[in-house]
Formats: structure tokens, sequence, C-alpha cells
């Protein structure tokens, strides 16, 4: 495999990092200040081409917006969804395919399960983002 999965994570936070404002980890964290993104490793296909040469990692990055008010919620969130503009997740990933080097490419599939999230006592709105990266 070219790229590891800390690499490609790694790679994936420092992409997100480039909007301003959002909070990145490469993992789920536990207690988190809104917004923020972290990514999650769902699963590595290593038959997608003989020998090796081209192992796909499915990735979500999810991204939740604190929930103060529902229309305040999802107008930022519907910043994050776009797919153009300063605050999109999917221009800030795709914007350097390789994640500068680390990767043959990337693509952001599809950005779903828009959902309320609880965490202690804070209600925040969350999206997932699929992601697909050639290793």
């Amino acid at each position: 495999m070219g790229a590891t999965v800390v690499q490609v994570l790694d790679g994936l936070v420092t992409a997100l990092r480039t909007i301003d404002g959002l909070r990145c980890y490469d993992r789920p964290a536990d207690l988190t200040a809104a917004p923020a993104a972290f990514t999650l490793l769902e699963a590595v296909d290593f038959q997608n081409a003989f020998a090796l040469g081209d192992p796909r990692m499915e990735i979500t990055v999810t991204v939740i917006v604190a929930r103060t008010s529902d229309r305040a919620a999802y107008e930022r969130m519907s910043e994050y969804v776009a797919p153009t503009g300063s605050r999109s997740v999917r221009a800030a990933i795709e914007a350097d395919r390789t994640l500068g080097g680390v990767c043959q490419t990337l693509i952001v599939q599809r950005a779903d399960n828009i959902r309320s999230v609880s965490q202690g006592d804070a209600e925040y709105l969350a999206v997932d983002f699929g992601l697909t990266v050639h290793a």
C-alpha cells in the first residue's frame, strides 16, 4: 500500500484546517467544541487492482455545528455542505487530491446522514462526508 491510514487521516486534517474556525481531529473526539470535524476509517479494499496496486480506503469525515437554534445550525451546515466556497468541506479536501503527495487521488462522494447529536448537555447538528481515497 502506498499511503498508510495515519498518513491519509493526517492529510485530511491538514486539508480541513484550511477552513477558518473549524476544529479538526484525526479520530472521533469525546467532547468537542463546535464547529468541528473528525475522520473515521470505514474500510480498506485491497483487491481494487492487481498486486495491491490501488488499495482503496473508504473514509467518513463528520462535521458538527452547534445547535443553538435550528435555523442558525442549518445555515452554518449549508456552508460546509456547499460544493464550493471558503467553508466547503468538499472544496477544502479536493483542493489537493493527493493530500500533499500522500495518496494517488481522492474524491468526496457525498454528504449525507444529516442528524441531531447530543453530547453531554449540548445539542449539535452533524453531517457525514463519504470519501474514497486511492492510496
